[in-house]
């Protein structure tokens, strides 16, 4: 994680684009430190808000083209083990067929599930258009909230990322928690 003063010290130095490069591998918490930067009087906040969003949609772009990337063999090697089988990549592809944005959506709220959902979008080839656009108003108001948290709660960066992470580990469990229960449910209707 980086540290206030590593980034204060680096976008001193190098600008925004330090910011841009470092918020393509760790959103939130960069938005934070960047917006309580920003409320320092060391950076401009529209140019803060404009870079996160945009880095935060070329992360996730990567890792759409992780999975539209991804061939089919390695998919099914590394999938196997994980229970990826040729007729779940097929329900998958129907699934963003038919709700692929609200899929994209639940994803960037969740923040723990996004990147197994960003390379599953991928891997069932969603229109990138499409997954550009879920992915933008997903983008926006996420991004919006860390700004304002960094920049009203900013000088508590290391609790909020505390939070960030558990808050996230929650909503998986309760994700997988949810995924569980439907599959013992399917389970025991087919009988």
């Amino acid at each position: 994680m980086p540290t206030l003063e590593s980034t204060l010290q680096a976008i001193e130095s190098y600008g925004l684009m330090v910011l841009f490069l470092l918020a393509i591998v760790e959103g939130p918490i960069v938005t934070v430190i960047a917006a309580y930067i920003a409320s320092l009087g060391h950076l401009n906040i529209v140019s803060v808000y404009a870079v996160v969003v945009t880095s935060d949609l070329i992360g996730d772009s990567l890792c759409y083209g992780l999975g539209r990337m991804g061939n089919k063999l390695r998919i099914m090697h590394w999938g196997a083990r994980m229970g990826v089988t040729k007729i779940r990549l097929v329900k998958l592809k129907q699934q963003f067929q038919v709700s692929g944005g609200k899929i994209l959506l639940i994803g960037k709220l969740t923040h723990a599930a996004g990147f197994p959902i960003l390379v599953a979008a991928g891997v069932s080839r969603m229109s990138y258009t499409s997954f550009l656009w879920f992915n933008l108003l997903g983008t926006l108001p996420k991004s919006f909230f860390f700004l304002l948290v960094g920049y009203t709660l900013g000088y508590a960066y290391k609790d909020i990322d505390v939070y960030i992470s558990r808050a996230s580990f929650a909503v998986l469990i309760a994700a997988a928690g949810a995924g569980l229960l439907y599959g013992v449910h399917k389970w025991k209707t087919k009988d």
